[in-house]
């Protein structure tokens, strides 16, 4: 008699469907570095980090995942023929919406880790250069973009990087717009027309939840308008930030320029009266 202990159920295990739980939980690391930048940037920078973490990453996490979910199984065609459902969610989806998102937040989001990896090098670079002259008096060079509490003051070449960052994230948010619209469009079918291989004729497959795909669609991409629109506007707050700053140097500098020629036309005018009133006597 077999004892019921050491009866084992030989059922297998059914695989759990492969979610993106894993990928959205992951988002600490790159939250944390972009958190950074923010001490290190305009106004207008904060604000465009804040639409990129609240109005995308997390309604991408916490929202668009579960309308999404395995989309493909919750796909329905017409036929029963083995791959053919495959083959027509391959060609109408070549990347799902889901990691299309990701892949713009991780590439948008990689020229401003580049600045920050100058602006932390610049700091190291100044710090180790405040230590040399505590260490040693004397009249050496003095920091030039960052402050003892590690803030730093965007010019020169901060500025440039600054810029640059700027330029591309505008062209890569501009080209996953365009990349958007020529791989699904701005709106989704619920029916879907495949005749590939190998399915034995033209299948037509429906989609589940349309409208409210549709919807998180536009939702996303009035989100990147939004950070385009904020990233222009950052350039041109930057350039007439800097053409202000050169206008108040010229204009700090005018007095000095204009002090010594105003000297020496008094003076030739007391020497000509000294002149006329000795030639006089």
């Amino acid at each position: 008699m077999v004892n019921s202990r050491f009866i084992i159920s030989q059922t297998p295990r059914q695989p759990k469907p492969a979610t993106f739980n894993g990928t959205m939980g992951e988002w600490g690391f790159l939250s944390s570095l972009l958190d950074k930048v923010q001490s290190h940037s305009t106004v207008i920078g904060k604000v465009w980090l804040s639409v990129l973490f609240i109005f995308r990453i997390m309604i991408l996490g916490a929202g668009a995942e579960k309308v999404w979910g395995d989309e493909q199984s919750n796909m329905i065609c017409n036929t029963k023929q083995p791959g053919c459902k495959n083959v027509c969610y391959d060609h109408a989806f070549p990347i799902s919406h889901i990691r299309f998102w990701v892949l713009q937040i991780i590439f948008v989001s990689t020229p401003t880790l580049i600045y920050l990896g100058h602006v932390l090098h610049v700091i190291s670079k100044e710090n180790k250069l405040r230590e040399y002259n505590n260490a040693h008096s004397g009249g050496f060079k003095q920091p030039k973009y960052s402050d003892e509490a590690g803030h730093v003051k965007i010019k020169g070449n901060l500025l440039g990087t600054y810029m640059t960052s700027i330029f591309f994230r505008i062209l890569l948010e501009v080209a996953f717009i365009v990349g958007q619209y020529y791989l699904y469009g701005f709106i989704m079918d619920p029916r879907i027309v495949c005749s590939r291989a190998p399915c034995p004729f033209t299948v037509e497959c429906y989609m589940s939840r349309p409208t409210e795909k549709t919807i998180f669609i536009i939702f996303m991409l009035v989100m990147s308008c939004i950070s385009v629109v904020f990233n222009v506007a950052e350039v041109f707050y930057l350039l007439c930030a800097r053409s202000a700053r050169r206008k108040f140097k010229l204009a700090s500098r005018s007095p000095i320029a204009i002090q010594p020629h105003f000297n020496s036309d008094m003076k030739n005018e007391k020497i000509g009266l000294h002149e006329t009133t000795y030639s006089k006597a």
